[in-house]
């Protein structure tokens, strides 16, 4: 009997701990499901606030580890789903939103449809010639980032990874000192951006169309690779084509060779528009105005695009010293001052 009672009292131990197991598991699942329910409504959740940037490489699941992470919501999972479920075709728009936890899922959503600061993207497009000034104009234009923004970065190589920058000289008569290194081409943007990092994909533009060819011609040349893209500047504000181009590369790799001055008319705008828009000194002006300095300029005036600079690493080698556009824009070269008044005489330029 003593057995018989002892085996009945196990089945009933045994079924007193299932029904406590599931006692506790339908209150644990009425607790979270309390929390799930106030999360999704806003409910007696904390005041904690967060700014979430949305950037074109975000995936939703990733938008709500953002949200998760930063507990202003109290599972990531819970709030995919929840999306999923209430807007499946949800389009997220890339900027910044300032959230906080206490916002219930739907004000959240619709939050994500209104950005406190866009990231939209924009196409922008920098022309071959254009300077540093210049691109912070366009930049502020199409709303990727302040011009005074830019040019502050533009100043100083601190922070950029590129073996050219290098190169650059730590002169403090150099106005900008990536001038000459932000490539010009049509870029995909997004508006609002950190001016440093505008500047690093213009800087790496650059990198991707260094070639042999260039370094071949520094060696060759005894020149940095900042000497050639400073070159290469005055020579595309010189020329008005790749034809052009390359005779007057000639003509200024004859005065270097010489050791006269290059005495380019454009390098005077640029050191004017330094000085007198900018706030730049009369030393920096100096620096850059070729009729005053010897050699080349300070740094470079523009942002050469790559037929230029071919132009200038596969320049002819030639005797002249001179040459000028006549009113018809055509370009004469002379070997010497004689040749260059009599060319003048012949063909009107002004």
């Amino acid at each position: 009997m003593a057995k018989k009672n002892n085996k009945g009292r196990g089945k009933f131990a045994t079924l007193l701990v299932i029904i406590i197991i599931l006692g506790l598991a339908g209150g644990a699942g009425g607790y979270f499901y309390g929390i799930a329910k106030n999360d999704i409504e806003g409910k007696r959740q904390s005041s904690t606030e967060y700014t979430l940037e949305i950037t074109k490489s975000d995936f939703e699941y990733e938008i709500g580890k953002k949200l998760y992470d930063n507990k202003i919501v109290v599972l990531d999972f819970l709030w995919t789903n929840w999306m999923s479920k209430h807007y499946p075709d949800f389009k997220y728009i890339n900027g910044e939103y300032r959230l906080s936890a206490d916002m219930s899922y739907e004000e959240i959503a619709q939050k994500l449809q209104n950005p406190d600061v866009t990231h939209e993207g924009v196409k922008v497009a920098i022309p071959e010639g254009y300077n540093v000034m210049e691109i912070a104009k366009r930049l502020e234009e199409n709303g990727v980032c302040k011009a005074d923004d830019f040019l502050e970065v533009c100043k100083t190589t601190d922070g950029f990874d590129y073996g050219f920058l290098d190169e650059v000289p730590d002169s403090e008569l150099i106005a900008y000192k990536l001038e000459g290194f932000l490539f010009p081409a049509t870029y995909d943007f997004e508006k609002n951006m950190d001016a440093h990092e505008v500047a690093d994909y213009m800087l790496e533009a650059f990198s991707d169309r260094m070639t042999d060819d260039m370094t071949k011609f520094c060696k060759e040349n005894d020149m940095t690779l900042f000497e050639l893209v400073t070159l290469a500047s005055v020579v595309q504000e010189e020329a008005l084509g790749q034809n052009s181009a390359k005779n007057i590369a000639s003509v200024f790799m004859n005065r270097l060779a010489k050791g006269a001055k290059l005495q380019s008319d454009v390098t005077y705008y640029y050191a004017r528009d330094l000085r007198d828009d900018y706030g730049f000194s009369q030393e920096v002006y100096d620096a850059y105005y070729t009729y005053r300095c010897d050699g080349l300029p300070a740094g470079p005036i523009t942002n050469s695009g790559t037929d230029i600079i071919n132009a200038v690493v596969n320049y002819p080698r030639t005797d002249y010293l001179y040459f000028f556009s006549d009113l018809n824009q055509e370009f004469h070269f002379a070997k010497d001052y004689e040749e260059f008044m009599a060319l003048q005489k012949e063909f009107p330029w002004k």
